[in-house]
């Protein structure tokens, strides 16, 4: 049985008529930048995350970007955020001119420390970019708290929790903005790159929908916003997320059944998997497992034709294209742990129960070799 990491051609089956028609409307319309499509989504999306406005852009990196420069980082400002990430979110922190700084995080969760960010805020610290990552949300309420009391806005990073909740409410409709990529692996994908902003501020949608099309702020032709850009979420991806998102609820569901299922099977496994919180309701948009010999394990299953990922096996602040913050390696341990540990396991909604049960029977069987 050979079981792939990840497999979007069930999905595109499925879907395939809905897609094809709403491609179709797109092209009979021939309006494919800043049309229907896109301002219908944006409606949607903001209603489903509970959110008053949402402005599509073209990534999820350009969605952390700009909604930092909305909410009013400068360059030479400094950002806080986590280090146990791929590197978009500390590039979008530099694309805004401001400077990355890393909390450490809780080494059951793998999500940011609240106590790390509020020992990490300095008087150049302008934003907060809590990452949910996986698609387990942070802990917000106290995070927000912090950020309230000291004047910061909080930007999340939501790139992987389409339909992931906090006490009840949606990711990206609790900070001050919320990022969202579309890529077409994530929970909700397009067939290409997409990203969206969210946010309940009406000075920041009015400032995000400047910045993405050349500082233009209401007045074709005039630009009132300096350094604007060309970030646009174009028609084509907006009519495929369209036709998507009222599917997102259910394929979420399937992942959490999934999870549980992989949760049953692995106990007594030699891996450890990271806590859900009471409050969280995961949209699993990663199933992540971990081990000392994570190496050894992603080799085991690759012989026995499971595809696996590591999520992330580099911590950013150990990145060459970071190595000019100077931070060294020790400075940020639970990170730097996750990092040699976390292994991804196989999870989408198609996955069927004797694929988990088959992953899960050769996770029990793994037998580290020794040093």
């Amino acid at each position: 049985m050979k079981i792939p990491f990840v497999s979007l051609r069930e999905q595109a089956d499925e879907l395939g008529a809905e897609i094809r028609a709403a491609i179709d409307g797109v092209f009979k319309r021939s309006h494919f930048v800043l049309g229907e499509s896109g301002r219908l989504f944006e409606e949607e999306f903001a209603a489903y995350c509970g959110a008053a406005h949402a402005v599509g852009v073209a990534s999820g990196t350009d969605a952390i970007h700009l909604a930092l420069r909305a909410v009013g980082v400068k360059p030479g400002d400094e950002v806080l955020t986590v280090g146990n990430v791929w590197v978009p979110t500390a590039c979008a922190i530099r694309a805004a001119g401001a400077i990355p700084v890393f909390a450490d995080i809780e080494a059951d969760t793998c999500g940011v420390s609240v106590s790390a960010v509020a020992a990490a805020i300095t008087p150049r610290t302008t934003a907060i970019v809590p990452v949910h990552l996986y698609g387990h949300m942070v802990d917000m309420d106290p995070l927000m708290e912090l950020a309230g009391a000291a004047g910061i806005p909080v930007v999340e990073d939501a790139c992987q929790a389409a339909g992931s909740e906090y006490k009840g409410r949606r990711a990206g409709s609790i900070g001050d903005a919320g990022a969202f990529s579309f890529y077409p692996t994530k929970n909700l994908g397009t067939y290409g790159d997409g990203g969206l902003v969210t946010t309940q501020r009406a000075d920041v949608d009015r400032a995000l929908r400047a910045l993405r099309n050349y500082g233009e702020g209401g007045r074709r032709y005039f630009s009132d916003v300096a350094g604007g850009v060309n970030s646009r979420l174009d028609e084509i991806h907006a009519a495929i997320l369209r036709a998507k998102l009222p599917h997102l609820d259910r394929a979420n569901a399937r992942r959490r059944e999934h999870a549980a299922r992989y949760r049953e099977r692995l106990a007594g496994a030699p891996v450890s998997i990271p806590a859900v919180r009471e409050w969280a309701l995961h949209n699993y948009h990663l199933f992540v497992v971990r081990t000392p010999h994570r190496d050894q394990l992603a080799a085991w299953l690759a012989q026995n034709g499971v595809g696996t990922s590591m999520h992330y096996p580099v911590p950013v602040h150990l990145q060459p294209a970071f190595s000019d913050l100077g931070v060294r390696e020790g400075a940020l341990p639970e990170t730097e742990r996750a990092c040699r540990e976390v292994l991804s396991l196989p999870i989408y909604p198609e996955l069927t129960s004797a694929e988990i049960d088959r992953v899960a029977e050769l996770v029990a069987a793994f037998k580290p070799e020794a040093p």
